[in-house]
């Protein structure tokens, strides 16, 4: 199995983009993983939430495959301990033929064909945090759970 972390837009902010490239340049060293950076639509001014949402989800949809198993990060979504979501990919992993991917949505969130695809919604809090904010703590929690599943010091309960 291979976690994917798709993402809608480009990192503007640079310490948070370092974060982001900390955090992805160490999930590798326990497991296959890939960060998709969906690029921003060009010339949003005309168009309308609907239709970027639709336009970004075109995209979120060409990156999946079937029997990947998607999980959209929402704001609705059901929230975990750090712990849960180490034993949810572990449970994904022996289960998994396929990619478990993550989606963050663009400003809009997400189109109704991206939700009629989602196999699960989950939240990183009942916060707000930037799209870019999402990013870092998606894959830090990601990284996270693979020390806890390795009993590595990083987690401290």
């Amino acid at each position: 199995m291979k976690i994917v972390l798709i993402c809608v837009g480009q990192m503007k902010e640079q310490p948070l983009r370092e974060l982001m490239d900390r955090y992805a340049s160490r999930i590798p060293y326990y497991m296959p993983f890939e960060a998709v950076v969906i690029p921003d639509i060009k010339t949003t001014r005309g168009l309308t939430p609907d239709v970027q949402k639709s336009k970004e989800g075109e995209a979120i949809l060409a990156r999946t495959a079937p029997g990947d198993f998607v999980v959209l990060m929402d704001e609705r979504g059901r929230e975990m301990t750090s712990r849960e979501f180490a034993g949810f990919i572990d449970r994904k992993a022996s289960t998994l033929s396929r990619n478990l991917v993550f989606v963050i949505g663009g400003p809009y969130g997400f189109s109704k064909a991206v939700y009629d695809r989602a196999d699960s919604l989950m939240g990183l809090s009942k916060m707000t945090f930037t799209h870019e904010m999402a990013r870092v703590l998606t894959a830090e929690q990601i990284y996270r759970a693979q020390t806890i599943l390795r009993g590595e010091p990083y987690h401290h309960d």
